[in-house]
């Protein structure tokens, strides 16, 4: 178990140690049961998200898209603050929002794109740069 703690933290201090202020849903669990939060924690941040098939970028642009898809905003949030903590190029993770649109509908996309917009100002990064077209 020694192991799985110490990939969680590891994993949890990439993800989730810089960038904007947000607790992370850990610390709501916590008051819950204490207990369950640390083996929900382990098990996501300690197992799944330290797999290695897919990066740590991968896996959180998977992971922002998902949540968009499912206007999850504040997850959205705390998940695009991640994502750019792990290297996340902007201009690619603005790219996934926008195909959310021929899945989930354009307002779906407008509400990613403002919880996006909103992280990177905080973060003191917006505007983004524009990539060129091809």
């Amino acid at each position: 178990m020694k192991e799985t703690d110490d990939k969680t933290r590891e994993t949890a201090k990439k993800l989730f140690g810089a960038g904007i202020k947000i607790d992370p849903p850990y610390l709501m669990w916590k008051e819950y049961d204490r207990d369950l939060a640390n083996d929900f924690s382990r098990f996501i941040t300690g197992n799944l998200y330290s797999r290695t098939v897919l990066t740590l970028p991968e896996r959180q642009m998977a992971a922002c898209a998902m949540l968009a898809a499912l206007r999850a905003g504040e997850e959205l949030r705390l998940h695009v603050n991640a994502a750019l903590n792990v290297g996340c190029d902007p201009a690619k993770l603005a790219e996934v929002f926008f195909q959310l649109a021929t899945y989930a509908g354009m307002p779906t996309v407008n509400e990613a794109l403002v919880v996006y917009r909103d992280v990177l100002k905080e973060r003191g990064q917006w505007p983004i740069e524009r990539p060129a077209e091809k």
